[in-house]
């Protein structure tokens, strides 16, 4: 795949210097998909520490919300943030809807920051993983 990934999609970061100059792991660790997949990981963390602790959050919500964690509704998404102006409800909506049985505990006690600042972090760490990477493909 050239520098850049494809210049578009969910699982690329759209920009004029990415696509020149910046290669398809890159432009994966800052893309729609990784970012949302990972509000959904930390959203599955979140319920099971909770269910740990005691919450009434049952394993079958632990496992649909697991099982969905890569079924991603773009077009809902945006929709749903057209309609909320807020990214993070528009995707626990979005998440809800794909997860009927875990839609009420889906960021549950949870502030928008919770996913942000994480998701800002794990990209962070994906550093380490990129500048493994020889120098000349990045």
């Amino acid at each position: 795949m050239a520098a850049g990934g494809d210049h578009g999609g969910p699982d690329s970061y759209r920009s004029p210097l990415a696509s020149r100059y910046a290669s398809p792991e890159m432009c994966f660790v800052f893309s729609d998909r990784y970012k949302f997949r990972t509000w959904r990981l930390l959203w599955l963390w979140l319920a099971e520490a909770e269910q740990t602790l005691g919450l009434p959050i049952t394993d079958e919500q632990i496992q649909e919300m697991e099982s969905n964690l890569d079924n991603i509704d773009f077009k809902m998404a945006a929709e749903e943030e057209k309609q909320l102006r807020h990214d993070v409800m528009a995707h626990v909506h979005t998440f809800g809807h794909c997860c009927p049985k875990a839609a009420g505990i889906i960021h549950l006690g949870a502030t928008s920051c919770y996913v942000g600042d994480n998701t800002a972090c794990s990209a962070d760490h994906s550093w380490e993983t990129l500048l493994s990477l020889d120098s000349r493909s990045l």
